[in-house]
């Protein structure tokens, strides 16, 4: 077993905040001595359906802690997620309905325990205790926190700033978001850095219960395809876990450079002298990155479906895209001329949007004009293409949209 200062090294591995300074040892200290293990928690909002690459950063480290032999108490909420956490948001959050909140919930846990270990982890709802909740009890929690105190969020200081609306029940949140600390008596609490009000909220609320008030431990965000914003469905630029193998490698090839260093760490378990030799080899112009983002590309993949597959992805990869040649497997689409008589054309946007090529025909509009659409090699730089047009022809959707269009 290892030793409290060897612990303490993996743990603080890649972490922005841990508050108090001091505590997680005095925490660890304890765990030892008593035979008990630490109670780890995070929380999850089912809002959607899956997990991405953003989300691991956080998966990985309770699995650290389960390795270190600690409790991971998973914290399903389901009813947090019908109020909507507000952190990072210049709006009011729609709501989501209990059916889809449960749906989602099952397709979390699923891929949540292929990175965590589901027999060393503790799952509980949130709707355990807020469901019996009574309204005087309530009162007792609202009364434990100031109105002041709760305007002091980056988020909510904007808003109330700039005049925007700030409904009653997001303030809610962080006071549910901590009540659940005191539910499962959480000793370490851990999330993403825009978690940290909520993180530290939950160490007030404790000691208001009565409760020895919980390490907080925040990890970074993890930027998505365009290097900018955070990893989100949302926004489109997130590399999701259940992905097959080429989409995952074919994603991670079109990072920016910038990000290469800052995946590999977050990301992989790649040591630190790993990880010093990967950022001196990006900082020399003689070097190129391709074949550092392939690297990360087929390590990334692999974690999430198999080496082998991790391995023809960038085969496939390398003969589509250094070669120039055309996949050997494409998705076919079979459709009749008929279709198309009518309006006398084939509408691409719409065509593309109809056979979820892409998410919208806005979408696939903006990627025609931005030349992102090719027609058996040739970009198409028009919406349509007039009648007739017949046969099997190779369509080129985007960087990593490969189809096979047989029309008759």
């Amino acid at each position: 077993m290892l030793n409290i200062k060897e612990q303490l090294a993996l743990i603080k591995r890649n972490v922005v905040d841990l508050l108090p300074e001091g505590e997680l040892e005095r925490k660890l200290e304890m765990s030892l001595k008593e035979g008990r293990p630490l109670r780890v928690k995070q929380g999850f909002d089912p809002t959607a359906p899956d997990i991405h690459l953003g989300h691991t950063v956080g998966l990985r480290k309770l699995k650290l802690f389960q390795d270190l032999g600690h409790t991971v108490v998973v914290i399903v909420g389901d009813y947090t997620a019908l109020v909507g956490d507000p952190s990072g948001k210049s709006s009011t959050r729609p709501l989501v309905t209990p059916e889809e909140i449960e749906a989602n919930a099952q397709t979390y846990l699923d891929q949540f325990f292929r990175i965590v270990d589901e027999s060393k982890a503790e799952v509980r709802r949130n709707s355990e205790w807020f469901e019996e909740m009574k309204f005087s009890e309530i009162l007792k929690l609202c009364s434990s926190f100031t109105l002041a105190r709760m305007l002091e969020r980056d988020d909510f200081e904007k808003r109330y700033k700039s005049g925007s609306a700030i409904a009653i029940h997001e303030l809610l949140y962080p006071l549910m978001q901590a009540y659940d600390s005191v539910a499962v008596r959480a000793d370490i609490e851990i999330g993403g850095t825009d978690q940290l009000f909520n993180l530290l909220t939950g160490r007030q609320i404790q000691e208001t219960y009565g409760i020895e008030p919980q390490v907080t431990l925040t990890l970074p965000l993890i930027e998505g395809l365009d290097g900018e914003n955070k990893m989100s469905k949302s926004l489109g630029n997130y590399i999701g876990i259940t992905e097959p193998a080429s989409e995952i490698f074919g994603k991670i090839m079109s990072i920016p450079d910038t990000m290469i260093a800052k995946y590999f760490r977050y990301l992989t378990d790649e040591s630190e002298d790993r990880l010093t030799e990967i950022e001196q080899q990006l900082a020399d112009p003689s070097v190129n990155p391709m074949e550092l983002k392939k690297q990360l590309g087929v390590m990334i993949a692999s974690m999430y479906a198999s080496l082998d597959e991790a391995k023809k992805a960038r085969e496939d990869f390398e003969k589509v895209f250094s070669k120039r040649q055309v996949p050997e497997d494409m998705t076919e689409i079979r459709c009749s001329i008929s279709e198309f008589e009518e309006a006398g054309e084939i509408f691409w946007p719409k065509f593309i949007a109809d056979r979820r090529m892409l998410k919208s025909s806005s979408e696939a509009r903006r990627l025609i004009k931005q030349g992102g659409f090719q027609i058996d090699g040739v970009k198409q730089t028009d919406f349509a293409t007039p009648l007739p047009f017949s046969g099997e022809h190779v369509l080129k959707v985007g960087k990593l949209g490969w189809y096979k269009l047989i029309i008759s």
